[in-house]
């Protein structure tokens, strides 16, 4: 039986690996991964990357299968929110106050992997 560290250590590695496949499948799609895990004190961004001159703030979702639904549903308003406030700290810390952006979702079912661009507003 795993302790919780534990769980929460294999939690970590998971999402750490699914984030790497993000990360890469982004790329090759053009987008270019400017930082991964973007912290503040109450929030984290997965993946903050350019696609062409918008900046994207990028949630990652991975599920072994369909069973409890598109992994997608998973960024609900909550996660939404704490996302946008990352999302506005970094602009301000950058000033990046004119730049265009949106907010993506990079789903991982199974062995499926998809963007869903602009997948909520601010």
């Amino acid at each position: 039986m795993e302790n919780k560290n534990g769980a929460k250590e294999n939690k970590r590695k998971t999402g750490s690996r699914y984030e790497d496949i993000a990360a890469r499948f982004l790329s090759l799609k053009g987008y270019t991964v400017l930082e991964r895990n973007y912290r503040i004190r109450t929030a984290e961004i997965d993946i903050i990357a350019r696609d062409a001159d918008t900046l994207a703030f990028v949630e990652v979702k991975y599920r072994k299968d369909l069973n409890y639904g598109y992994p997608s549903e998973a960024v609900n308003r909550h996660k939404r929110l704490k996302i946008t406030e990352a999302a506005r700290y970094y602009i301000a810390d950058r000033h990046l106050y004119n730049t265009k952006l949106r907010f993506d979702v990079v789903e991982i079912a199974g062995n499926k992997i998809r963007i869903i661009k602009d997948a909520f507003d601010v």
